[in-house]
């Protein structure tokens, strides 16, 4: 049903009269009259019979009348909406990224933002960077929180921070008490890693075979804290984000000479979509910084 012919045939309709309706929405009587008559025409069927007592509706003037006035709620319940979206007070943020950005950069600036819009919906997804780019680009996300670069074009990227990478052990690990240790010395040891093909693995097995380590993978996982777990319960070595560090106190950092793995982490959009209000105004609290 069209919505102003709608509008001014429940007018008319709930004042009884097209005098008062045409008075109520600021048209003539003969403007009115022609939009009751339009609808008339659009359903194929009377809606008012007349006679010197006024107007009344017929049979089919009351199916039309209940669904006009849903119609009219419905979009009044839209306009609505969209006004507490826009002004921040109701909204959603569709965000994904992988482990280090879900774990330990998301948390705490959700909890910032939603002290001040505490009606925001935060929809979170956990995967690879490739991943997560992907359901940007498809629309399934508005925002991903990856590593650079970016290969499409059609995202937009926003650096956000440098993310250092650090070789970490059990506390009462043998290695732990090293103060010299060099990547030639982990030659026999087994590492705990993220899953094969993620942006983080590829950038810690090229940084550490450049140093001339061909690492001595026994184990892939992709949740941090269950890689922290392995590293203190099996003795294995992971490199971890320095971010992870106070997750589990039984594991520390090595310090390991001639080798620096750092990776830049960046938000991330669609280029050519428009950010929800919501989305719009977290990024930018997240570029701002705590």
């Amino acid at each position: 049903m069209d919505l102003q012919l709608t509008r001014s045939f429940v007018t008319v309709a709930e004042t009884g009269s097209i005098t008062q309706a045409a008075a109520r929405l600021g048209l003539t009587q003969s403007a009115l009259s022609r939009r009751v008559q339009q609808l008339e025409e659009q359903l194929g069927a009377r809606l008012f019979t007349r006679s010197r007592q006024g107007i009344e509706l017929t049979e089919e003037g009351r199916l039309a009348l209940q669904s006009g006035q849903r119609l009219l709620t419905s979009w009044n319940n839209l306009r609505e909406e969209i006004r507490l979206h826009q002004g921040l007070e109701l909204g959603r943020v569709r965000i994904g990224g992988g482990a280090t950005a879900v774990s330990f950069i998301l948390p705490s600036a959700i909890a910032r933002f939603q002290r001040s819009h505490p009606r925001i919906l935060f929809q979170m997804k956990e995967a690879g960077s490739s991943e997560i780019a992907e359901d940007v680009l498809e629309g399934r996300l508005e925002l991903g929180i990856v590593t650079l670069p970016v290969r499409s074009g059609e995202l937009l990227s926003r650096a956000l921070m440098d993310d250092d990478i650090v070789l970490v052990a059990a506390r009462d690990h043998p290695l732990a008490q090293r103060q010299d240790l060099e990547v030639a010395g982990l030659a026999d040891q087994g590492f705990v890693g993220f899953e094969a093909g993620t942006a983080l693995r590829q950038l810690i097995d090229q940084a550490v075979r450049e140093a001339g380590l061909e690492p001595h993978v026994v184990m892939e996982l992709r949740s941090i804290p269950s890689i922290l777990r392995m590293v203190a319960s099996t003795g294995h070595l992971a490199f971890v984000s320095r971010l992870a560090l106070g997750l589990q106190p039984d594991v520390v950092e090595l310090k390991l000479r001639g080798l620096r793995i750092r990776r830049r982490l960046a938000v991330i959009s669609r280029r050519q979509a428009r950010l929800s209000a919501a989305s719009e105004a977290f990024v930018e609290q997240l570029l701002a910084g705590p």
